[in-house]
């Protein structure tokens, strides 16, 4: 079986932002999949997903503030200015983290480990909503199973 979704997330601070919650909810034919896999695609060049630790938000913090180290707002050797200091920065940040997830299903539930969540990686100052689309395929479960 294969269905897809669409989600919009509203506008978020700059940041990474736990959202497992809400992909899960938007899916709701996921709990009748035995086994598959759920694509997760960010329609945006500025944010990015990553599967990290849920628990701490000293991990999302400290992400954000690698990233922000590694590839400062506005390096004077940017070209792409147009859009504010922060856009190119943004980026390649995006670039780095990537646009999309790939996570298994099974048994009707992300099989995700016991302190991994999704995240959205804000990489704006001012961002707009985030649409991600969410690409289920799998084996349903059986009747009585």
């Amino acid at each position: 079986m294969w269905t897809q979704h669409q989600l919009t997330l509203p506008p978020q601070r700059r940041g990474f932002h736990l959202i497992t919650r809400e992909v899960v909810a938007a899916v709701p034919e996921l709990a009748g999949v035995q086994v598959g896999l759920l694509h997760v695609w960010i329609q945006h060049t500025s944010a990015s997903l990553t599967v990290n630790e849920n628990a701490s938000p000293d991990v999302r913090r400290d992400f954000e503030r690698y990233f922000n180290h590694a590839v400062p707002d506005g390096w004077r050797e940017f070209e792409h200015t147009l859009e504010g200091p922060d856009d190119m920065a943004a980026h390649i940040k995006a670039s780095v983290l990537g646009p999309s997830l790939l996570l298994p299903v099974s048994g009707g539930r992300l099989a995700l480990g016991r302190w991994q969540g999704i995240f959205l990686c804000e990489h704006r100052d001012h961002a707009s909503a985030r649409r991600l689309v969410l690409t289920l395929q799998g084996e349903e479960k059986q009747a009585g199973k």
